[in-house]
C-alpha cells in the first residue's frame, strides 16, 4: 500500500517528476558538508605547505581545526562580541578576512567572499589562513590555540597518518 504522498507523486506528469527530482538532488548537494577525516586533513595540510608555516606545526593546525570546526568545511559560528561570523574549516572571521555582506566595517583582507571558505576544496581557505598567520596581530586569532593546543603534545593528531 502506497502512502498518500507516494500516490500523489505517481500521478504527477513526467516533467514535474523530473523537476522535483532535480530540485531535491540540487538541494541535497548544496547542503552537504565535507567533514575531513583526521589523516585526510593532515595530508591535505602537508601537501599545501602548512607544516611549519610561520612556526605553526602540522599538530598545531590539526588541533586548532579540531576545536574550531571539527574538520567541517561548512562550519559557521556567530561571534556576538565582534558581531561577525567565523567561516569554514579554519573558522576565518568576517570582520577582518572575508566578505559575508552582513558584517559591517569588514576589512576583507583575503579579498574573497566568505562563501569561498565553505567549499569542500580548501585551497582558498588555505590561501586565506596563510594571510592570517602572516599578519602579526593575527597570532592569537584562534582562541583554541592557546586553550587547547599550546605547550601540549600534539603528536596524536598526525599519528598513523603516514606523514
Amino acid at each position: 500500500m502506497l502512502s498518500p504522498v507516494s500516490q500523489q507523486l505517481i500521478q504527477l506528469p513526467v516533467t514535474m517528476k523530473a523537476l522535483l527530482t532535480l530540485g531535491l538532488l540540487l538541494f541535497s548537494v548544496s547542503v552537504q558538508a565535507k567533514v575531513y577525516e583526521r589523516c585526510e586533513f593532515a595530508r591535505a595540510l602537508k601537501r599545501s605547505g602548512m607544516d611549519g608555516y610561520y612556526g605553526f606545526s602540522l599538530g598545531n593546525w590539526m588541533c586548532v581545526v579540531h576545536y574550531e570546526s571539527n574538520y567541517n568545511t561548512t562550519a559557521i559560528n556567530y561571534s556576538p562580541v565582534t558581531k561577525s561570523r567565523n567561516y569554514g574549516i579554519f573558522q576565518i572571521n568576517s570582520r577582518y578576512w572575508c566578505n559575508d555582506e552582513r558584517t559591517t566595517q569588514a576589512e576583507n583582507i583575503c579579498k574573497i567572499p566568505c562563501s569561498d571558505l565553505l567549499r569542500d576544496d580548501i585551497t582558498e581557505a588555505i590561501k586565506c589562513v596563510k594571510k592570517v598567520v602572516r599578519n602579526i596581530q593575527a597570532i592569537p586569532a584562534w582562541a583554541s590555540l592557546k586553550a587547547h593546543c599550546e605547550n601540549r603534545d600534539l603528536s596524536h593528531y598526525t599519528q598513523n597518518c603516514g606523514l
